[in-house]
């Protein structure tokens, strides 16, 4: 893997520090001639050195490499806390992070039949239609 070894440029602009939502955000321009793309792990990494934060403590999303490659754009959240990171970010980059673990639940196609199986009865038999398989 030699495509790690590459030099990376990071340029952070349009920074805001956003006080209510305890964070700093940026947009974040990744310069990466002679490399495909960089993972969204190496650029937390990263900002957590240039901001002196923890790696946890930053968000990476959105990124986009131009056409010809070379130059990746996307948004960086810089968390003031661990607390604030759980507090704001949505739960499906918790989880993607690690921070969080994923609710499982049933496919959207089983919970709209079961929905539709419990239309059918009334009352205290609304419960049990919805748990069996209807037989034919």
């Amino acid at each position: 893997m030699a495509d790690r070894d590459q030099p990376v440029t990071l340029r952070t602009r349009k920074f805001l520090r956003n006080a209510l939502l305890g964070r700093k955000q940026m947009v974040v321009d990744v310069l990466h001639p002679n490399r495909a793309n960089v993972s969204k792990d190496e650029l937390r990494t990263k900002l957590a050195e240039m901001y002196k934060v923890q790696k946890n403590q930053v968000s990476v999303f959105g990124y986009r490499t131009r056409y010809g490659g070379g130059k990746t754009t996307g948004f960086a959240l810089i968390y003031d806390s661990l607390d604030a990171l759980k507090k704001f970010e949505p739960h499906y980059r918790l989880v993607r992070y690690g921070e969080s673990q994923k609710i499982e639940k049933a496919s959207r196609q089983q919970r709209k039949q079961r929905k539709n199986r419990a239309k059918e009865s009334r009352g205290v038999a609304k419960t049990k239609a919805g748990s069996k398989d209807k037989k034919k």
